[in-house]
C-alpha cells in the first residue's frame, strides 16, 4: 500500500514538474518573441507576447520589465510605471536592473510633467548605481526644469503684485470726491461798509435827480402843448 502511495506521489510530482517546465518554456518563448517584435518597433505586438508570458507567470521579472518598456514606447506613462513597480517588487538580486527600472520610472514621470516625483526616481536610481552617468544627466535636467518653473512662478507673483500696486492709486482717483464745502463770506470791514453805503446813497441821489429832470421836462412839454392848443382856436 505504501509503495503505491509513493509511486502516486512521484508520478504527481513528475507531472507537476513537467507542467511547470512547459510553462516556463512558454514564458521564455513569448518573451523572446516579444523582444524580437520590440526591436522591430512593433510595440503593440510585443506587448501581446509579454502579456501572454505574464498570463503564464505573473512573477516573471523580465516580462514585467519589458512590458513597462513597451508601454512607455506607446506613451502609456501610468501603466508603464505600474509594470516597473511590479518588477521592483520581484527583482531582489540585480542592482543594475533595479537602477534601470527607477531610471525608467523617472522618464515616465517626466513625460507626465511630474517633475518632483521624477527627480526622486532618478535619485533612487543613483543610490543603487552611482556610476550611471545618464541618470545623473537626467537628474540635472529635471532639477533645472524645477528651478526654472519656480523662478517663473515667482516672477509671475511679483508681476501680479506690481499690477495690484499700480491699480490702487488709480482706484483711489476713481473714488467720488466729496463736495466742496461752501466758503464762508469774508467779514466786511467798517471802512468797506461805509464806502459801500456812500456809493449806494450817491446812486440814489443821481437817480432822484434824473427822475426830477424827467418830470420837469414832461411839465414843460405839457405847457407847450397847452399853449399851442390855445393858439389854434
Amino acid at each position: 500500500m505504501k509503495s503505491n502511495i509513493l509511486k502516486y506521489s512521484l508520478l504527481l510530482l513528475m507531472i507537476t514538474f513537467s507542467v511547470s517546465l512547459s510553462a516556463q518554456k512558454d514564458v521564455r518563448k513569448n518573451v523572446r518573441k516579444g523582444n524580437k517584435a520590440y526591436h522591430q518597433q512593433k510595440f503593440s505586438e510585443a506587448f501581446t507576447f509579454y502579456n501572454d508570458a505574464l498570463t503564464e507567470n505573473p512573477s516573471s521579472p523580465e516580462a514585467n520589465y519589458n512590458t513597462g518598456n513597451t508601454l512607455y514606447r506607446q506613451k502609456e506613462w501610468d501603466k508603464s510605471v505600474e509594470s516597473y513597480n511590479q518588477f521592483l517588487a520581484l527583482e531582489k538580486e540585480n542592482p543594475k536592473k533595479l537602477s534601470a527600472a527607477w531610471h525608467n520610472i523617472g522618464n515616465s514621470l517626466l513625460q507626465k510633467k511630474e517633475l518632483e516625483k521624477s527627480m526622486e526616481a532618478y535619485k533612487m536610481a543613483l543610490r543603487i548605481n552611482p556610476e550611471d552617468d545618464e541618470t545623473r544627466y537626467n537628474l540635472a535636467v529635471v532639477q533645472k526644469m524645477i528651478q526654472d518653473q519656480e523662478k517663473e512662478q515667482q516672477e509671475q507673483q511679483e508681476q501680479q503684485q506690481d499690477q495690484n500696486q499700480q491699480q490702487e492709486p488709480q482706484n483711489q482717483q476713481d473714488k467720488p470726491k466729496k463736495p466742496e464745502e461752501p466758503q464762508e463770506p469774508e467779514q466786511m470791514s467798517r471802512d468797506n461798509a461805509r464806502q459801500l453805503l456812500q456809493a449806494i446813497e450817491q446812486d440814489e441821489r443821481e437817480t432822484q435827480e434824473k427822475v426830477n429832470k424827467i418830470k420837469a421836462e414832461e411839465r414843460k412839454q405839457k405847457a407847450d402843448e397847452n399853449r399851442r392848443r390855445n393858439r389854434d382856436w
